[in-house]
């Protein structure tokens, strides 16, 4: 386990957040959400942020997404600054957004045809990244007509076809059912493991984020600063079965004491328990 600043923080990073404050309304009302926020993932990583209910997690992604911007502090992809959305960086949502009026393959393709892509090369592309995900034969469903699971595959592989540089997922495995989303979080890795596509992953559920991550942002109560970065050094590939070992329970239950912290920080503090950030041991 390695704290922020330590070395391994300090390799060559594909993505630099350094030092970005974010505020919100104006005057009296002017609160701040980030403070002085500071974090890097090198390329071909997975990185999972967490933290208490309200400490920016949502704003982070905005700002990296180029949806929002800082106030302070800069935000690089591969040395350039973000200054606005991009198709190097995708962001796949908890919330839906695939299209209802198209199909699976219409809904993939989107994206290419935006980008001016031939006919040949959007088929060829779409073919190879919808057999990739398990929904080549499901090309013509509508979205209403595909399961949760299938679904966040279609979404997904609307993302993949892009081909980004940073797969940016909030809480996208975020109301399936148990089974499905253990299924979710197996496919992802698999694929993840597959591509090497750096990643960073936005969960409110800490047995999901030890188990999926090659590191762990841990934010603090609001205004969310870096607490902690935790290096997880489970070898890959991941299976399940490493849930039950020493060296996960011992990851889980320092990172656990950290986001309690700042739980009961937030309660003194007069905010709510933030206890969605903290989800029961298994």
């Amino acid at each position: 386990m390695q704290r922020a600043g330590s070395k391994s923080a300090d390799q060559y990073r594909l993505l630099d957040v350094a030092g970005v404050t974010k505020y919100f309304g104006e005057d009296r009302e002017r609160q701040v959400c980030l403070e002085n926020c500071s974090f890097g993932i090198a390329p071909g990583k997975l990185s999972i942020v967490m933290g208490p209910s309200g400490c920016g997690k949502t704003t982070l992604i905005n700002l990296i997404a180029g949806y929002e911007f800082p106030d302070s502090g800069s935000i690089m992809l591969e040395g350039t600054s973000v200054s606005g959305p991009g198709s190097d960086r995708l962001v796949v949502f908890q919330e839906s957004a695939l299209f209802p009026w198209m199909t699976v393959y219409g809904n993939v393709v989107f994206g290419c045809k935006v980008k001016g892509l031939s006919q040949k090369e959007t088929r060829e592309r779409a073919k190879q990244i919808l057999s990739k995900v398990g929904l080549y034969e499901f090309r013509e469903r509508y979205p209403s007509q595909l399961s949760g699971g299938m679904q966040r595959r279609a979404e997904l592989a609307r993302a993949l076809i892009n081909d980004p540089k940073l797969m940016i997922l909030d809480e996208p495995f975020r109301g399936l059912d148990a089974m499905t989303k253990e299924l979710m979080q197996e496919f992802y890795l698999k694929l993840f493991e597959e591509t090497t596509l750096t990643t960073l992953f936005v969960t409110h559920e800490l047995e999901e984020a030890i188990f999926m991550a090659d590191s762990l942002v841990l934010l603090t109560h609001k205004p969310g600063r870096v607490k902690e970065i935790l290096d997880i050094d489970l070898p890959r590939p991941r299976h399940f079965s490493m849930m039950a070992g020493k060296q996960y329970f011992d990851l889980y239950g320092y990172a656990m004491g950290l986001l309690a912290e700042e739980s009961r920080r937030a309660f003194d503090a007069g905010s709510l328990p933030a206890l969605d950030a903290i989800s029961d041991p298994i």
